[in-house]
């Protein structure tokens, strides 16, 4: 291994810090427990590179350090304190001394820990693992869930009753073939079902995804998504509650019309017609319910997927926290379940690439609607689409909230967030101007957005990027 000082300024040009590189000034000296506490983050999160004498700010300039002057000596203390081997290598940049710690991942099913805290990192904080995450990661060297066996030893005609074969077919836009043959060799192809002497196994995958019913299967009634609606902005009273009876791939899209039949709508005449038009539109509730069941935790018992309808507002809700920070859903993307989130997009109901959370942001933007809500706790994933409200009506939250989201939006689009901008999301005119710096200077203060570097020095002018750009 021998990085040169060209390598060094390849990695300089990052557009942002990720989970396998850190920068550290590092000048004069480091802390030797907080070089341990990022080599095991880096090590969590895949392994990397923490690098000593370079800024961590863009242009990120080279600085020198003059940390660990004996990195032999260092690299031995460092594997005493973190149990695993840490390679240190001083490189001889024309500004200054560099040193790169090149960190290993950790091994499959294991997560490492410095002193009983098992690390990850959080923007520039390090953070302790979730339950969640450390539960999926000792998880690893176990059998997928997805791969596991929903019904055992059934005939072809069988299989043939349990899956919705013919919408299978008619999703992947396929010709249904003409013997039964043909269609279970197309599953067998798939790995949806498996040879069992005479008889198939029905994999979980394709029961959780193609089901005529799920309660047929043993253990996957649970699994199907609830929809249930209040009557008024809280749970005192239900009006409705349905479960859904179909695999997610053959019944999302009347699930997806349930929810909307269930939402309030608003009668509007244009050219003498009356037509309705409901609160939400169909790409936000779309999204997150593609979302819901793709990234919840399969592997939490008596837990679905659920979507609670009350006068204001929409909660869906999955088992399990999610893979990536909050403050992140816009711009990365990580599948819990990347063989369920394929086989959906091919489908044609989510396309894995990340952009299903900024289509729920931007169908807020449109209808004027506040700011989606994402919450976290240590059991579920909720994320909250909001009712109309007026910008008068919109609490200090609510504001910030939208505010970040819109930068964030931008950001991903290449573009920056400005006063304009953020009047044109609220739809307010120019005189309230002084009300959108407000906010600007609101959601800075709150460290969720900052100022362009190389924006203008008039406040007119400013252009803002959200805190990790």
């Amino acid at each position: 291994m021998t990085t040169t000082p060209e390598q060094i300024d390849v990695w300089r040009l990052s557009r942002a810090e990720d989970e396998h590189i850190e920068f550290k000034e590092a000048k004069t000296q480091y802390d030797n427990r907080k070089l341990y506490e990022y080599c095991v983050a880096i090590a969590n999160e895949g392994g990397g590179r923490l690098v000593l004498g370079v800024a961590d700010k863009p242009p990120r300039p080279v600085v020198g350090t003059q940390a660990f002057a004996n990195p032999v000596a260092m690299a031995e203390k460092l594997y005493q304190a973190v149990g695993f081997r840490v390679d240190i290598e001083s490189v001889l940049h024309p500004h200054g001394r560099v040193l790169v710690f090149h960190v290993p991942s950790r091994p499959r099913g294991t997560a490492y820990h410095l002193d009983g805290a098992y690390l990850m990192r959080s923007g520039e904080a390090l953070v302790a693992m979730s339950e969640d995450r450390l539960r999926a990661i000792f998880d690893e060297g176990k059998p997928e869930w997805l791969s596991g066996v929903a019904a055992s030893q059934v005939s072809a005609a069988r299989v043939i009753e349990l899956l919705d074969t013919q919408s299978y077919f008619e999703l992947l836009r396929l010709p249904y073939p003409a013997t039964r043959q043909g269609v279970l060799d197309r599953l067998a192809r798939e790995g949806f079902i498996t040879a069992s002497g005479l008889a198939f196994d029905i994999v979980n995958l394709s029961a959780l995804l193609f089901a005529k019913r799920l309660d047929e299967f043993e253990g996957l009634a649970r699994k199907a998504p609830r929809v249930i609606t209040y009557d008024g902005p809280s749970k005192l009273r239900t009006k409705r509650e349905q479960i859904g009876g179909k695999g997610y791939a053959v019944g999302f899209e009347g699930l997806v019309q349930f929810i909307e039949s269930q939402t309030p709508a608003n009668e509007v005449v244009e050219q003498a017609l009356r037509r309705e038009v409901r609160m939400y539109p169909t790409i936000m509730i779309r999204e997150t319910v593609a979302n819901a069941l793709i990234h919840q935790d399969l592997m939490a018992e008596g837990a679905s997927v659920m979507i609670e309808i009350f006068d204001d507002r929409i909660e869906i809700s999955n088992p399990g926290q999610p893979s990536v920070q909050v403050e992140r859903f816009i711009d990365e993307y990580r599948s819990r379940n990347e063989r369920l989130a394929d086989v959906m997009r091919r489908v044609g109901i989510c396309e894995e690439k990340g952009s299903g959370i900024d289509k729920v942001v931007n169908g807020a933007e449109v209808f004027q609607l506040p700011a989606p809500e994402f919450l976290v706790d240590h059991v579920r994933t909720t994320c909250i689409l909001h009712g109309h409200r007026s910008f008068s009506a919109m609490s200090r939250g609510d504001r910030i909230r939208a505010c970040y989201q819109h930068c964030c939006l931008r950001y991903v689009m290449r573009e920056t967030t400005s006063n304009q901008s953020l009047r044109k999301r609220f739809g307010l005119p120019d005189d309230r101007a002084e009300t959108v710096s407000r906010v600007l200077r609101d959601a800075g203060e709150a460290g969720l957005i900052k100022q362009e570097e190389t924006g203008s020095g008039s406040k007119k002018y400013t252009r803002y990027v959200p805190f990790w750009a």
